[in-house]
């Protein structure tokens, strides 16, 4: 299943080295004119090789879109865009199929597809493929800015080192909007500093890291989302896991409440500025599958990137004999950073389409 939503949809299609990769959306309102410019932008903090702490894979990941655009504007009909791949070595990954690498796909793939499976940089199951829900994230982005819901996410920590956690209730548009200025999107800019830190000396012993990354909404009315199987968190977290490499989603906060009392957990409702809120906000912005107008608050766990230098342990599936591992090519000692707006996209891309329509 590559598709993403009910009234906004998102099919996500391409392998990590085809020619390209690409998405359609469907259910995106006419006459919008979105600002490529910014869209650009967006999509250039996932992009690779843009900076020490990434994959030295250098992708342009220019949009080229085919439909749905005229003059600029939505006219009805799906979006479709294509990303052309040009920066493929798709050598490195010879002899995988013999060998498969550890925490990859390569068995479980194999075991699914057989021979057919595309096993270079992942093949479908690569992280490349975030790079076309960036796309439709970004218009999401703008689309609920309209309704004036900013969605923003800061690197919680990486390894063992934390970034300064924002008071969950008290979280504003301004703070937002300060972490989307940033290159490294932390609160503090010292831990930011210690975690570039911990990324080089992973990178420095053939090893990775992994992290956590807080996305916020703010701006959210109450009442959005379904009891049981269809409420906010639910949504979230389903579409969520499926960004290559995330292994945990909480929400407000999360699975800390498990060692709380309920009277330190239970936010105490109050009035403010002639509305329902509440003091505290550890339930994270929805309670019931329902928000309740405060910042939606959810945590993404990521593990340290899979593809490392390190020789590994493996199997080859020829002789059924222990084998050794070292695996070549071009990766990220840690993904958590460029993972920061696709996790941003994919929150936008669900709450647009639970949120009513004008």
């Amino acid at each position: 299943m590559n598709t993403l939503g009910n009234r906004l949809k998102v099919t996500v299609f391409g392998q990590s080295h085809a020619p390209s990769i690409g998405c359609v959306v469907e259910g995106l309102p006419a006459g919008f004119a979105p600002d490529m410019e910014r869209l650009n932008a967006f999509m250039a903090r996932r992009a690779p090789g843009r900076n020490g702490w990434s994959t030295p894979r250098q992708e342009r990941d220019k949009p080229e879109i085919l439909s749905g655009l005229v003059e600029g504007r939505t006219c009805g009909a799906p979006v479709a865009m294509v990303i052309r791949n040009s920066d493929q070595h798709s050598r490195d990954y010879s002899g995988l199929r013999r060998t498969p690498r550890p925490s990859h796909a390569d068995y479980t793939a194999t075991v699914k597809y057989g021979e057919s499976y595309d096993i270079r940089g992942g093949g479908q199951f690569s992280g490349r493929l975030t790079a076309p829900l960036c796309f439709a994230g970004g218009l999401a982005l703008q689309l609920l800015e309209r309704q004036n819901v900013t969605i923003a996410a800061h690197i919680d920590r990486i390894a063992d080192i934390s970034d300064t956690a924002p008071d969950f209730a008290r979280v504003s548009q301004p703070d937002l909007a300060a972490l989307l200025q940033k290159p490294f999107p932390v609160f503090s800019d010292e831990a930011g500093i210690k975690m570039r830190q911990a990324i080089e000396a992973a990178r420095m012993d053939c090893d990775s890291v992994g992290g956590v990354i807080r996305c916020f909404a703010v701006g959210l009315p109450a009442g959005v989302g379904e009891p049981m199987f269809a409420g906010v968190e639910n949504r979230l977290a389903g579409a969520l896991f499926g960004i290559p490499a995330v292994r945990g989603v909480s929400f407000g906060t999360g699975f800390a409440a498990a060692g709380m009392r309920g009277s330190q957990h239970n936010d105490p409702l109050v009035m403010e500025g002639g509305r329902v809120a509440t003091r505290t906000n550890h339930a994270g912005g929805a309670v019931g599958g329902i928000t309740n107008g405060m910042p939606l608050v959810v945590n993404v766990a990521v593990k340290p990137t899979a593809s490392i230098a390190k020789e590994q342990d493996t199997v080859d599936l020829e002789t059924g004999e222990p084998a050794k591992l070292v695996i070549h090519g071009r990766h990220d000692p840690c993904i958590v950073p460029r993972a920061v707006p696709v996790v941003e996209a994919v929150t936008a891309l669900t709450l647009l389409d639970m949120l009513p329509r004008g």
